[in-house]
């Protein structure tokens, strides 16, 4: 590996590339971050969570979201204590450079852009069934759905990160206002035999009413239940533009969990509850169809879309700024990391939005789903590794914010980060192998081209010269 400086003779470098490369900072406090850790995520309770009743019903499913429930809080608390440690655009790809060296941060950084890249394909396509549910000017699923949405507010990060997130946040309140919607509207409806309306597999192990595909159901479900809280570990990307983030950042990633484990529940439990779990298990608009027809699922429709459109909204920053971090330190193109006059990277927004574009045309959102757990996943196992190293490795490393438990808590995540990835293989191994040879073609690249042409001006580069030249000293 090499390492080139902005202004260094020889490097292509001149004394302007940082210049050129730089975020707004100053523009979120912990609100507004939490606004956006529930906008990640808050489509994963209007729809996609509960294809994981086809896997597992809702016993599986539901014993599955525990489980999942304990790794993220573990997770976040882990992030919290990196993130204010390691406050920059990079997030994870950050925190497992410094522990892990360059490998290991670009392969973090990998997993987490196939995470962002295709999730909101995945969400164009939840996006695609609430409008057509919605009969409006005979708009029916297509590819022109996913066009607009993707170019609509593609554009309106363009306009610049203070005016993207106030409109998100916006979004994301009215999301959880449907929420509550749906809850008040579904409880007349419920039933407790709808949860187990699911015929039961003599054949699976360990097979009843409530697991009716047994104990390997609750292991195939766990992708579908990381749709409840699946890219809340974003909020870290937003550190260089928050206000005080070894303050803010933390505050805000904890505050969202919490949140999320409130509404994932509320759902998980009223949706197959209302409309019966073996309907639920295909249905791309399952909130809305719990409800039936009537005033209520018309109202919650609409905002289940603005729901769908919150999360789309949020990953799209998300996916912007992990390419950026990365084409900024030289681990992909740097054209990919220039900001323009409103400090906003608008190729690291518009070229995977591209590629999300082409996804979800040719994907179907269960398939997408999976995919995206599998970068989602795969990166956590490594942001815990680097975790897990940090602490062993750089004990007085100064940490404004420190994990509850410390390495137990860490190791907690580890291991069902693990089991996750594995389930990923047993619910689609296609998609899974696909993404894997996406994620080897990237390695590739880094390891033929990019590594010999490291950035050492870059922030993330700048932590782990700091922390190699304290490893020198002692």
């Amino acid at each position: 590996m090499s390492l080139t400086k902005p202004g260094e003779p020889g490097s292509g470098i001149d004394h302007e590339y940082l210049g050129k490369r730089t975020l707004r900072a100053g523009t979120a406090g912990w609100v507004l971050l939490a606004g956006l850790g529930v906008g990640y995520v808050v489509s994963g309770d209007y729809s996609g969570w509960n294809f994981g009743l086809a896997e597992g019903g809702f016993g599986g499913l539901a014993v599955a979201t525990v489980v999942i429930a304990a790794m993220y809080g573990a997770m976040v608390l882990s992030m919290a204590e990196m993130s204010a440690a390691l406050p920059t655009a990079g997030g994870g790809y950050t925190f497992a450079r410094r522990a892990l060296g360059p490998w290991g941060g670009f392969a973090t950084g990998t997993a987490v852009l196939i995470e962002y890249s295709i999730a909101p394909a995945a969400i164009a396509t939840f996006i695609g069934a609430y409008v057509e549910s919605l009969g409006l000017f005979g708009i029916v699923d297509g590819w022109w759905v996913y066009l607009a949405v993707y170019a609509l507010f593609v554009g309106i990060h363009l306009a610049g990160v203070g005016e993207a997130l106030k409109v998100m946040f916006v979004i994301t309140a009215i999301a959880l206002a449907g929420l509550v919607i749906f809850a008040v509207a579904s409880i007349g409806s419920f039933s407790w035999s709808n949860l187990t309306d699911i015929a039961p597999d003599s054949d699976a192990a360990g097979a009843s009413e409530f697991l009716p595909f047994g104990y390997l159901g609750i292991w195939s479900a766990l992708p579908f239940a990381i749709w409840f809280f699946l890219a809340v570990e974003g909020v870290p990307l937003a550190a260089e533009e928050a206000r005080d983030p070894a303050r803010n950042v933390p505050r805000g990633i904890i505050a969202a969990m919490t949140v999320l484990v409130v509404t994932g529940a509320v759902v998980l439990v009223l949706v197959p509850g209302a409309g019966g779990a073996a309907a639920m298990q295909a249905s791309g608009n399952p909130l809305v169809e719990a409800l039936g027809s009537g005033t209520a699922a018309t109202v919650v429709n609409y905002i289940g879309l603005a729901g769908l459109v919150a999360s789309f909204f949020s990953i799209i920053y998300a996916y912007s700024r992990q390419l950026f971090a990365l084409s900024r330190a030289g681990y992909l193109p740097r054209a990919l990391s220039i900001t323009n006059g409103r400090k906003v990277p608008a190729a690291a927004l518009v070229v995977p939005g591209v590629a999300g574009f082409v996804l979800s045309i040719f994907g179907n959102g269960a398939t997408l789903l999976n995919m995206a757990v599998f970068g989602a996943a795969s990166s956590y196992v490594l942001m815990m590794v680097s975790h897990i190293v940090l602490r062993i490795r750089e004990p007085g490393m100064e940490r404004p914010y420190r994990t509850p438990g410390g390495l137990v808590t860490a190791s907690v995540a580890l291991v069902i980060a693990v089991l996750s990835v594995i389930a990923t293989f047993l619910v689609d191994s296609t998609a899974a192998f696909g993404c894997l040879i996406v994620f080897a073609l990237f390695m590739l690249y880094f390891g033929l081209y990019s590594r010999k042409r490291l950035v050492a001006g870059s922030p993330d580069e700048e932590f782990a010269a700091l922390a190699a030249a304290e490893d020198e000293l002692r």
